[in-house]
């Protein structure tokens, strides 16, 4: 399973996680594997609030820094094999004070909002209780072949 994966990292905040890269690429390919994708583009942006603030105001109209963004490169459905799927934006300060009141390991949290995000690249959502299900399900089967937790055994993804 092969996922090309472009990497920016414009904050230098995400020297808290230094492992960050090769954790991307891990749970990209496990995502990958999960949904039954044979190929894949994604671009990575590891930004901060102040970044994502101004993403989800524009593309989504919400005045605040969210934990994660996607910008599928094509409407669900006209998805092809090896594909530019589109790009993830993460925010290191929410995404941080998130695992910090759950609980949960910064690295397994940051797992999760990437497979979170990658699987809204691919056309999954979370707006009605049947999506969700299913969605949260899919994102519980990647975190397992991560050897991670259950991440709605405590918490719920905002992005």
């Amino acid at each position: 399973m092969k996922v090309a994966l472009d990497i920016s990292v414009p904050s230098r905040l995400w020297r808290g996680l230094p492992q960050a890269r090769v954790l991307a690429r891990q749970t990209l390919a496990a995502a990958a594997a999960e949904s039954g994708l044979e190929g894949a583009e994604v671009g990575l942006c590891l930004a901060d609030d102040a970044q994502l603030h101004a993403l989800n105001l524009r593309w989504r109209g919400v005045d605040k820094p969210t934990n994660v963004l996607s910008f599928p490169a094509a409407p669900p459905g006209r998805l092809a094999k090896s594909v530019p799927l589109g790009d993830i934006a993460l925010a290191y300060e929410t995404l941080a004070r998130e695992a910090s009141e759950i609980g949960v390991p910064l690295a397994d949290h940051y797992r999760h909002l990437v497979a979170h995000g990658f699987l809204h690249l691919l056309g999954y959502d979370h707006e009605t209780e049947k999506e969700a299900k299913r969605m949260e399900a899919l994102e519980t089967r990647i975190m397992a072949r991560l050897g991670a937790a259950d991440p709605y055994s405590r918490e719920v993804v905002d992005g």
